[in-house]
């Protein structure tokens, strides 16, 4: 039965996080909140998990969800190869709304979808889902919504779009605490020599610059030597432009993720 908890309950926060844990366990899908808007979430190394996830939101494996960790130590588990570019971004804006698309570990047994070899990590910056991650370790998570509908930004609204699809939904109250506008993460494909932006979100180009001054940002070229390697185009739209979390082209502002847009984000 899908039940909801009031977070800002201290008594109801200890009891939604002991349901949400269990619901995991057994394959089931929780929303909860994290500093960008509202996730839904599955148990990352459970394929049947992670389908029910994409089936909820009503999309295809062709967009797999991003991976929420709980510390920054996690990243080596989880990802190979990573440069020491994107360990130097990782550390100074993790926790934060920074997502990195990384070479996923090959020994790792989790079937996310068509993610040909990448996974997109992200370490969130709130309290409810840092707890919910600790107790959980990684988790698939995707934004709280029907695939074309604006992402939630409060459990109420997650649920109205999910439903009975989900077990458990932590509500913490509006996400993001600072604003109306649900901005969402920053994406950076870490796979290649040089790092590019394939999203603008709650980052900023110039932050990332100030750690790593060679970051391409959004439709920049790349240096000539390095131009013929592909990124990670299973997270593009189908035209080949950058996409948001639901396989929608992404604009080249927050924008895309509020209003009336149809676009929706990342968790």
């Amino acid at each position: 039965m899908t039940t909801t908890y009031n977070c800002t309950s201290t008594e109801q926060l200890a009891e939604g996080l002991e349901h949400a844990q269990r619901a995991i366990s057994e394959n089931k899908c929780v929303v909860f909140p994290t500093d960008t808007v509202y996730g839904i979430a599955a148990d990352a190394f459970s394929p049947q998990a992670v389908t029910l996830l994409l089936a909820s939101k009503g999309r295809s494996r062709a967009m797999p969800p991003p991976v929420l960790i709980p510390r920054i130590n996690a990243l080596d588990g989880l990802a190979t190869d990573v440069s020491a570019d994107a360990r130097r971004l990782a550390e100074a804006f993790w926790p934060g709304g920074l997502t990195l698309i990384l070479h996923a570990q090959p020994s790792l047994d989790w079937d996310l979808g068509e993610t040909k070899g990448t996974v997109a990590l992200r370490m969130p910056a709130d309290e409810i889902a840092q707890e919910l991650l600790t107790l959980t370790g990684p988790l698939a998570v995707s934004s709280a919504n029907r695939t074309g509908r604006p992402a939630a930004q409060t459990g109420a609204e997650a649920r109205e779009q999910l439903a009975e699809s989900v077990e458990v939904y932590l509500e913490g109250g509006f996400r993001p605490l600072e604003g109306s506008e649900a901005v969402p993460s920053t994406i950076v494909d870490a796979t290649g020599p040089v790092l590019r932006v394939v999203r603008q979100g709650a980052v900023s180009l110039e932050q990332l610059r100030e750690q790593v001054p060679g970051v391409l940002g959004l439709g920049e070229a790349a240096p000539a030597e390095d131009a013929a390697m592909p990124g990670p185009d299973d997270r593009l739209s189908a035209d080949g432009s950058p996409a948001d979390d639901d396989g929608a082209p992404v604009s080249d502002g927050p924008s895309a993720a509020s209003g009336d847009s149809a676009a929706a984000t990342d968790a």
